[in-house]
């Protein structure tokens, strides 16, 4: 008797979608009770159980599957110990243990291995390896393995296999023994193989070596000659032939596809294996050359794919019939002769096989076959080909005879109903439009397809036909070509205009990813916008569309481009570099500012970059304001002039020179003045010269002059020079070129370092001073070319100084004077003799110039600065800049002390000493008046030079003052995250120190520069009155005003999403509270700000009050039916009979008493008008739902649905299995309520009933 376990449906859902479709007919037969017991599924059907590994011998399994217990996991962790005698380390350095190429092995063991490693030193100097891993094989050998080694000779074509695929299997063998296995390479004539590791590892790794080489010993390959015309007989029909030799012989013969023109067949495996598959196929070649015969038949070209088949299926299948081969000559061949091998009884048959795949040709010619639609024949005759035929009146169908007349009558058929019920047309139009038809990505076409349920062909641009053809229903055909010829009609009749916009405009008006275009685009949706290629570098918009929107766009863009044009006026401002940094302000604030209130936009040079331009893009008018601002900034941090000179502006040209020479030259040589000169071809003659006041006058003298005597007489000469010649040409501080231009009139310009020719001299003057100033300039230039050798006696102490700093002041001599070499004796011989090279004039120049820095060094004194160390970094400056700054003013040398070491940290080694006592003794206190050597500064130099350093250096020294603020203004000071002090610390460049809270002081202390506190204590000042001023302003506009206001008034003052009382904030600039839920005072309003704006603010909200007491409330009843077509979708219909009456409408909630009541709210004579308007629609909305009704009593009802619906529903008796576990030990069957029986994942047992499956999911 079977036993059978019942679960509940509800509960055994989700498994029941699990099972098998026959599993799930069996729970359905078993839930109706219309099968037998025996169609039940059993348990292990419903429940497939996990596979198991089988149980040792002698153990029984236990009868009961649910306690069943789990056996313990063991850990995977294995821990093994290694020795390596001494003779066998590589690694025998004693003192390296632990260190060196013997840990990196073992960490790099580790890294590869994921196994950990310890290490430890036996008293027989022994290695002792510790390994605690996964795989312990090859640990040992990875660490000192690698001393012995050996060699193995196989033959060289065994060294493949040895290698193995990708060398995985050389891999393998080196993992596997714990050796290094290197194979000579292919080209190596070598059949040697190295091994090195350990001694085991070595002889495992020969051992597995040659075993590989004596299979391969076993192993035979060999080649066979058949002639190609006897393979099909060997591989057999489908290949079957060749593929029973294989499996029987175990040897693997490859013969070569048809389409590859060899005749060797390959056999490879065992040499017995080998020799067995070369019998077979040696037999069935010599039977075969015997007997077979062949026969030859003409078959026409264009028919010999019916011969072959699909594949090649049509002659496997003749062979697998009849045993003979069909050679059919290849595709490239004019041939026709196909021949036929094979035994002689077998031809006929294979013959009439041919015949009969080659005569299955019938032609069919319908007479009014124009209808194009393409045939769909869904009938089971596959052998018959169909063709159409482009451009004919004709179908091809190939095939059997019998099946040929079949499908003839069936599209004979096919073609009678298409040419009663459908239609066809065709009409012209141009070329040009067919894409426009189209529409893009074929929208248009697609839409007119399916909306007349027509097929149009348009055909191809290479066709370059004007004809479109339409196919379809009768009907649908003259819609869709008066459509399409409508469409044509209106492209015939567009306009095309072409705009020139320049292309750097193309851009903006496209925008970014074409947002601005789509715009425009869908403004005229009527008309195309095409852009030219940014390549083309073209300025030609092409618009095309109906007149009119062509017109209406054009203007649009021409007034956007116009509008582009003045905003892209743009003009240069030069700027002092140094003031660059004040222009931009702290964090980009100044130029942010000029940038958002003139709307342009200012490009400002690259800080690396030698360009004083700025550039401000925009408006005219706000390119000059922004312009003039920029020029205040700068002219408010220095003393700086503008002065305009008049020159004729036909001579700006040759002022300025060829790329700007001549005027360059002024700018640098007046200290770099900026000169402006007006734009060519505007006839102002105003020349703008700005900069220091002396300068721009020295600059102002000098272009007057230029210009005077380029209205006299102007003439130039250019010479050329070696650029190490021109410094000394000029001279020190432009000495000797301003006594050539004194003495004879003329205006000597040299290149910059920006040009190409540094060798060019231009002199421009009258003839008589060009003249003049060239001869003296040749006359210094041959003279330096004229080289000389000179000595001079320094003494050995000073020659440090010279060749310091990898000679650093000689290479300033060699550039100052014209190249000049100086050669310092070497180092410890003694001599005090220094050799000079080069131009005379230069030589002299640079012996005089260093006698005069040995009379420095002679005269040279150390004096102390004692400035406390703390101070030391301060007066350093970021990154020394200061330090440096008055090394160069004062041409002295400073040396800062080391940094005091109080801890003594870094002094361990030595004794400590203080005040010259060793440790130990009882030292005396320091004397107060004897500075600290970490306090001194030591200068040297000059004596007046470094007195005025010394100066210089305590000017640098920080002061700190004191500034009194109120405490309760700190925290505002401070600001933000200390955003506030820092601004100031910034700006002022100056420290301020807060003092703590605790304290509650009124001081802060400020410390810097002197020439800083003054301007800091000003600032801070300032602050203070503005924060005194906001506290006063805030104690103002925290005046409290509160009225009392009816709640149910309450959300019509706040209004739709907050709107009215938004309105009120802002108007009167004032903070409106409501109560909240749990106030006790729900009737009180309170406004905050100032006492003006609060009263105004009461006002219009008692204004707000006045008038919705005079509204009234009005309940109608309107039939719940048409609230939600009065409501409309997202409420648009309510809203707007709201807004049009000025009344408020209510409709009942969900589940209210009367769903029919609605009230209306507001002015009597609205309310009125609104419920009048509310009763039409209602009244309209209920004659439409009444019509609705009566036309639904003639509709009859689903079938499915109404049967369905009558169908009576039993009770589920749950899902049924048979033979359940606990049915077959007579136990008690589980208790799917149980939360014991069936625990929850994650939580503790409980006996609350839930579900089985735990918590249900939706």
């Amino acid at each position: 008797m079977s036993s059978v376990a019942v679960l509940t449906q509800e509960s055994f859902n989700e498994h029941r979608s699990g099972l098998l479709p026959e599993q799930v007919k069996s729970a359905v037969a078993g839930r109706s009770g219309a099968e037998d017991e025996d169609s039940l599924p059993t348990y292990k059907d419903a429940f497939p159980p996990l596979p198991e590994k089988p149980l040792p011998e002698g153990v029984q399994e236990t009868g009961n599957a649910w306690t069943t217990k789990i056996k313990p996991l063991k850990s995977s962790v294995i821990t093994q110990v290694f020795h390596v005698p001494l003779e066998e380390r590589k690694y025998k350095d004693m003192n390296q243990f632990g260190e060196g190429d013997q840990a990196k092995v073992c960490l790099d063991i580790m890294h590869k291995t994921g196994a950990h490693l310890e290490l430890s030193m036996a008293k027989d100097q022994g290695l002792s390896i510790m390994v605690s891993g996964h795989c312990l094989q090859y640990n040992r050998s990875y660490v000192e393995g690698r001393d012995a080694s050996a060699t193995v000779a196989i033959p060289k074509e065994h060294h493949r296999f040895v290698i193995g695929k990708s060398g995985e299997k050389l891999q393998e063998l080196e993992l596997k023994t714990a050796t290094k296995i290197q194979i000579p390479r292919p080209e190596d004539p070598s059949n040697l193989i190295k091994i090195s590791g350990t001694k085991e590892g070595l002889e495992k790794a020969k051992h597995e070596i040659l075993l590989i080489s004596a299979e391969q010993d076993k192993r035979a390959v060999e080649r066979m000659n058949i002639e190609k015309v006897y393979h099909p007989f060997i591989t057999g029909a489908y290949n079957k032939l060749v593929g029973e030799w294989m499996q029987e012989t175990g040897a693997r013969i490859n013969v070569p596809p048809p389409s590859v023109n060899k005749t060797e067949i390959v056999i490879t495996g065992e040499k017995e294996q080998v020799a067995l598959a070369m019998a077979k196929i040696k037999k069935i070649y010599e039977e075969k050359k015997k007997n077979a015969t062949t026969i030859a038949v003409e078959v026409k070209k264009s028919q010999h794919k019916y011969v072959i088949g699909p594949k090649g299926n049509t002659l496997q299948e003749i062979l697998d019939r009849t045993g003979v081969s069909v050679e059919i000559p290849p595709l490239d061949s004019s041939s026709e002769t196909v021949i036929l091998r094979g035994e002689p009884d077998r031809l006929g048959q294979a013959l009439t096989e041919v015949y009969a795949k080659v005569n299955k040709l019938v032609f069919l010619s319908p007479a009014c076959f124009k209808l194009g639609l393409g045939l769909r024949l869904l009938c089971v005759y596959q052998q018959v080909h169909i063709e159409f035929t482009e451009g004919e009146d004709k179908i091809t169908l190939e095939g059997p005879t019998k099946d040929v007349q079949i499908v003839q009558g069936q599209i004979e058929a096919i073609v009678t109903d298409l040419v009663n019920r459908m239609d066809y047309t065709e009409i012209s139009v141009d070329p040009k439009f067919h894409r426009h038809l189209i529409g893009k990505g074929g929208a248009n076409i697609n839409r007119i397809k399916e909306q007349h349920k027509v097929s149009v062909r348009i055909p191809p641009d290479n066709e370059k036909s004007n004809l479109i053809r339409i196919e379809g229903d009768p009907q649908g055909v003259q819609e869709a070509k008066k459509e399409l010829l409508e469409l044509a009609s209106r492209m015939e009749n567009e306009r095309t205009k072409d705009m020139i916009i320049e292309q750097r405009f193309h851009r903006a008006i496209i925008g970014q990813k074409g947002e601005k275009i789509k715009e425009i685009r869908d403004k005229f949706p009527e008309g195309i916008i095409n852009f030219p290629d940014p390549t083309q570098k073209s300025d030609i918009v092409q618009l095309r569309g109906p007149r009119t929107e062509v017109e209406k766009c054009t203007k649009f863009m021409q007034k956007m481009v116009a509008e582009m044009v003045e905003n892209s006026f743009s003009v240069s401002v030069p700027i002092f570099k140094q003031f660059h940094k004040n222009i931009i302000g702290k964090g980009g604030a100044n130029i942010k500012k000029i940038r958002e209130e003139t709307n342009t936009k200012i490009d400002l040079p690259a800080e690396n970059s030698n360009s004083e331009m700025i550039v401000i893009t925009g408006k005219k008018a706000n390119c000059e304001a922004a312009k003039n601002r920029i020029l205040a900034i700068q002219k408010e941090l220095a003393n700086i002039t503008e002065v305009e000179v008049s020159i004729p502006s036909k001579l700006h040209n040759s002022l300025i020179g060829s790329k700007g020479r001549f005027v360059r030259s002024i700018m640098e040589e007046c200290g770099g003045v900026h000169i402006h000169f007006p734009t060519e071809g505007s006839g102002i003659d105003a020349v703008t010269i700005r900069g220091p006041a002396e300068e721009v006058e020295k600059a102002k003298k000098q272009l007057l002059s230029l210009a005077e005597e380029k209205q006299i007489k102007s003439h130039t000469v250019e010479l050329r020079a070696k650029p190490e010649y021109h410094k000394f040409l000029i001279g020190k501080g432009g000495g000797n070129i301003r006594k050539v231009r004194d003495s004879t009139g003329a205006r000597i310009i040299f290149p910059t370092a920006d040009d190409k020719d540094q060798e060019l001299i231009t002199v421009i003057g009258t003839e008589e001073a060009v003249a003049e100033a060239q001869k003296e300039l040749e006359a210094l230039i041959k003279s330096l070319d004229n080289v000389v050798e000179d000595f001079m006696i320094v003494d050995p102490k000073h020659h440090r100084f010279f060749v310091a700093r990898r000679g650093q002041v000689l290479r300033d001599i060699a550039d100052e004077y014209g190249g000049v070499i100086v050669s310092f004796p070497r180092t410890g011989s003694q001599s005090d003799k220094v050799t000079l090279k080069g131009a005379k004039d230069c030589l002299e120049a640079a012996k005089k110039r260093m006698l005069e820095m040995i009379e420095d060094l002679d005269a040279q004194v150390i004096m102390e600065c004692v400035i406390p160390q703390k101070f030391h970094r301060s007066i350093m400056g970021p990154k020394g800049s200061r330090i440096q700054q008055i090394t160069k003013d004062h041409n002295v040398q400073i040396k800062f002390p080391d940094r005091d070491d109080q801890q003594g940290k870094y002094h361990t080694d030595a004794p400590v000493q203080e005040n010259g006592e060793a440790n130990g003794e009882v030292k005396e206190p320091a004397d107060p008046l004897v500075p600290k050597k970490c306090d001194v500064i030591v200068l040297s130099g000059r004596k007046e030079r470094c007195e005025a350093a010394v100066e210089a250096l305590k000017a640098l020294v920080p002061v700190t003052i004191a500034v009194e603020v109120p405490f309760e203004l700190h925290r505002y000071i401070i600001g933000q995250k200390g955003s506030g002090i820092r601004k100031m610390m910034d700006e002022f460049e100056v420290n301020i120190q807060v003092p703590a809270h605790e304290l509650q002081s009124d001081i802060i202390s400020v410390t810097g520069l002197a020439s800083h506190l003054d301007r800091a204590k000003e600032g801070l000042l300032e602050r203070v009155k503005e924060l005194q001023a906001e506290q006063e302003d805030r104690a103002l506009r925290s005046f409290k005003l509160t009225i009392t206001v009816d709640p149910k008034y309450h959300p019509k003052i706040i209004g739709r999403k907050g709107a009215i009382i938004t309105q009120i904030r802002n108007e009167h600039e004032v903070n409106i509270q409501f109560p909240e839920k749990n106030d006790e005072n729900q009737d009180q309003i309170t406004i905050t700000g100032y006492e003006q704006n609060a009263v105004a603010a009461r006002d219009a909200i008692q204004a707000i009050v006045h008038e919705l007491e005079e509204m009234i409330s009005e309940d109608i009843t309107l039939d719940s039916r048409v609230h939600a077509r009065i409501i409309g979708a997202r409420g648009k219909g309510i809203r707007k009979i709201m807004d049009e009456f000025k009344v408020d409408v209510r409709f009942p909630q969900s589940g209210a008493a009367d769903p029919n009541l609605v009230t209306v709210t507001g002015r009597p004579e609205q309310v009125d008008e609104a419920i009048d308007h509310l009763l039409n629609l209602e009244e309209e909305y209920m004659a439409d739902m009444v019509e609705n009704e009566a036309k639904m009593a003639y509709m009859k009802p689903s079938g499915s649905t109404a049967s369905s619906m009558e169908e009576p529903r039993g009770p589920s008796k749950g899902f049924v299995v048979r033979e359940a576990p606990w049915a077959i030990g007579n136990e008690k069957a589980p208790d799917m309520s149980s939360s014991e029986e069936f625990p929850s994942f994650g939580a503790p047992v409980t006996n609350a009933r839930s579900s089985p499956w735990g918590p249900k999911r939706f």
